[in-house]
């Protein structure tokens, strides 16, 4: 099993990683956009919907890394006074019923959304905008499935390492 969990981790690590990229090509885009609008007082629909894409796409696959760094945002005004044991209770229990089944819903019902748009080969209604918006449609599935995925792995190693604490 902790082999398992060694390659999950390793392979949300990978895509955190590489996710992390799109900050500079987001940067570069968006100078590129305000240079165009402000210097050149022109601008083209692609550019905008792809700052917008690659924005999503930094969240979707970044959002299962973060977790795994410990790195996302914690309400912690009671949490950081509790004992040890308490947290393992709460990191525990909301993973399992809260964390796990929102990604479950959450990629069944974006899967359904994602395949229509794929099946009408979906694209932007705007002229000169992106084609394939399925593409970001489903990168909505894979992004909770890496957080699903994340979930289980913290779910095994909280369960591992603090069964003296349960």
């Amino acid at each position: 099993m902790e082999r398992i969990t060694d390659i999950l981790s390793a392979i949300i690590a990978w895509v955190g990683k590489k996710s992390a990229i799109l900050n500079f090509a987001l940067i570069v885009l968006i100078f590129i956009d305000v240079f165009q609008r402000y210097l050149l007082n022109t601008t083209f629909n692609w550019v905008l919907e792809l700052e917008w894409h690659f924005f999503g796409l930094i969240f979707l696959l970044g959002s299962a890394w973060t977790f795994q760094e410990d790195k996302h945002v914690r309400v912690d005004v009671f949490y950081a006074n509790f004992k040890e044991r308490t947290k393992v209770w709460i990191n525990l229990a909301g993973t399992i019923f809260l964390l796990i089944p929102w990604c479950v819903v959450g990629m069944i019902t974006c899967y359904k959304y994602a395949a229509n748009s794929f099946y009408i080969r979906e694209g932007s209604p705007s002229p000169g905008g992106l084609p394939a918006w399925y593409i970001i449609k489903f990168a909505v599935v894979l992004g909770l499935f890496l957080l699903l995925l994340q979930g289980v792995v913290y779910s095994i190693r909280l369960i591992k390492s603090r069964k003296h604490a349960l």
